[in-house]
């Protein structure tokens, strides 16, 4: 039982920090975008 238990916080901890890895990634292109944008409109 404390194998499974173990194994549990362990599987929530990897998942909890994968949430953040890609709402990060989420952050960065559309920081990326938001640049591309800007960049054309001063081209304009």
């Amino acid at each position: 039982m404390k194998k499974l238990i173990g194994m549990a916080v362990v599987a929530g901890a990897l998942l909890v920090s994968a949430c953040n890895t890609v709402e990060g990634v989420g952050r960065d292109v559309s920081s990326a975008g938001s640049t591309v944008a800007e960049t054309a409109n001063d081209a304009k």
